[in-house]
């Protein structure tokens, strides 16, 4: 049966590649006109990554390097050298909570968990937990406009809050080529726009916050065959942050052993 499947499938292949069954012309490739272009990237810098950290969440922010981390038991909220890539500063949470992604507003940092639906809020200074917060979905990534906090929930959907209250004020859905996205994960802001790892992917999506159109595709298969070849313990491609003030973005992954200053080519 097997073997005439496969004979069907090739006469049927075949079919379609002759010219006088195919009024395509030939070495013609349709690409919709909304598909997002390739972005190519440098790396700068490369630093030291603790590869216990299992990556959620990555911050820059007034000069410092924050992260969440995740994993039943092993979630944290942490601050870290960023030339040695060691937690300077490192608050554990409760080992009932699955970190997710953190983002800081105005010196409150959030961060969500997993399946458990909640939403922490501590003071930048000395992480002292002063809030919590309740949301319908499963948290993944997290950051800010400015204005409002942005969450994913790994489906093709970003959901759009008041940092006070964590009211939900908007749900937008992401497209890529006028079909639906999915997996995203990660967030960080970056001049007007939302970067977001695609979970289990080599991607990282340019989002317009406008139209929800994925604009630009980051492809950082060499950067991840790289990692995998110094420790095939490391996980996926996940964590974005800016610098607002120099410019510079840094990427990393999952328990990762080393973090990238990387330069777009936009």
């Amino acid at each position: 049966m097997k073997k005439f499947l496969y004979a069907a499938a090739m006469a049927f292949v075949a079919a379609c590649n002759n010219p006088e069954n195919n009024n395509t012309p030939a070495n013609t490739t349709t690409i919709s006109p909304d598909a997002p272009k390739s972005i190519g990237y440098s790396i700068l810098k490369t630093y030291q990554h603790d590869t216990s950290s299992f990556t959620q969440g990555l911050v820059i922010y007034n000069g410092n390097l924050y992260e969440g981390t995740g994993e039943y038991g092993h979630s944290n909220l942490l601050k870290a050298d960023l030339s040695s890539g060691k937690p300077e500063k490192k608050v554990p949470l409760d080992p009932k909570y699955f970190g997710e992604g953190i983002t800081i507003l105005r010196d409150t940092v959030y961060q969500l968990t997993w399946q458990e639906k909640v939403v922490f809020a501590y003071t930048l200074k000395d992480f002292k937990k002063v809030k919590e917060f309740r949301i319908e979905t499963e948290g993944w990534g997290i950051t800010t406009n400015g204005q409002e906090l942005i969450v994913s929930d790994g489906t093709s959907n970003l959901y759009y809050y008041s940092p006070g209250t964590f009211q939900l004020l908007r749900t937008q859905s992401i497209t890529e080529g006028g079909s639906l996205s999915y997996n995203l994960n990660e967030l960080e802001y970056i001049e007007g726009y939302i970067y977001a790892n695609q979970w289990q992917a080599p991607y990282i999506l340019k989002i317009d916050p406008g139209s929800g159109n994925i604009i630009g595709k980051i492809d950082v298969t060499n950067i991840w065959n790289r990692v995998k070849a110094k420790d095939p313990v490391a996980d996926v491609p996940n964590g974005i942050a800016y610098d607002t003030a120099t410019k510079k973005i840094f990427i990393t992954g999952k328990k990762w052993p080393e973090l990238y200053e990387i330069q777009l080519s936009q």
